[in-house]
């Protein structure tokens, strides 16, 4: 499936910028089932300074704001082609061991309720993909997808607790509570090609854990599926902090985004 896609991201500063820099995790992930056609990104009121990659092997561009500035738009445009590989993207990759996945963040570290969740799924002599669809499914049961009622910094046991949430919480549950098990996981930010319409307020978000002899599979919570071709993969971590799209660095002022505008749309592929 080819997909087009088109990024938007609007903030303000709350003063003129003396010197900001931005971390920009938005360039789509070159691996098994996607191929990055062309990707560009462009920028009002800020350039691009070094582009790298990190620990999780996620592209990342270092941007600084121009001084005086108090908007900056950051607008990405590309095309990806994709396959379905029922979510299987393979073995493990990157400069961070697999154990390093087993360790609890702050925003996955599961409290009271999802370690009885934990302890309910536990089967014994189960299959690790079994386990796992049953633990997404049981976390969708369990908190409804509902938008505006949690935030950025909003922690896995508290969306739990809650009982409501969004991808994000989904995905931080499913991994506090796949570590809990014993299972590696990883939290991944994206692109989801919608069957109802084009724009989109936000990009998706999902988690991934390792099973033998598949490696890392990925499972959409909020959806109740794993990842097929209307994926796009974009960055991974151990939770969203590691794969926020923009994260800054700013002295003095501190920065709001106002806007986030995603179009993400099949293309017909010429024979």
């Amino acid at each position: 499936m080819r997909l087009s896609i088109r990024h938007t991201t609007r903030y303000r500063f709350d003063a003129p910028v003396f010197h900001a820099l931005q971390r920009l995790r938005l360039t789509p992930k070159q691996t098994q089932g996607q191929e990055i056609l062309e990707w560009e990104m462009e920028y009002e009121n800020a350039h691009p300074e070094i582009t790298y990659e990190d620990q999780h092997h996620n592209t990342v561009t270092l941007v600084s704001v121009e001084q005086g500035a108090q908007d900056v738009t950051v607008t990405c445009r590309g095309r990806v082609d994709t396959h379905d590989h029922a979510g299987v993207i393979g073995r493990h990759a990157g400069h961070l061991p697999l154990w390093s996945f087993l360790s609890q963040t702050d925003m996955t570290r599961p409290g009271e309720g999802m370690r009885k969740l934990a302890a309910d799924i536990q089967t014994s002599g189960e299959d690790r993909l079994e386990t796992l669809h049953r633990l997404s499914a049981a976390v969708l049961d369990r908190v409804e997808y509902k938008t505006g009622t949690t935030h950025s910094r909003t922690s896995a046991e508290e969306a739990f607790a809650a009982g409501n949430g969004v991808c994000q919480d989904h995905a931080h549950i499913f991994i506090g509570i796949a570590r809990t098990l014993g299972i590696p996981a990883r939290y991944v930010s994206g692109y989801l090609m919608m069957n109802d319409r084009i724009d989109q307020e936000a990009g998706h978000a999902w988690a991934e854990a390792h099973v033998d002899e598949l490696g890392w599979v990925g499972f959409d919570i909020s959806n109740g599926i794993s990842p097929d071709a209307r994926y796009v993969r974009v960055a991974t971590g151990r939770d969203y902090q590691d794969a926020a799209p923009i994260t800054g660095i700013s002295f003095g002022t501190t920065s709001t985004v106002l806007e986030v505008d995603v179009a993400v749309e099949q293309q017909q592929v010429q024979q």
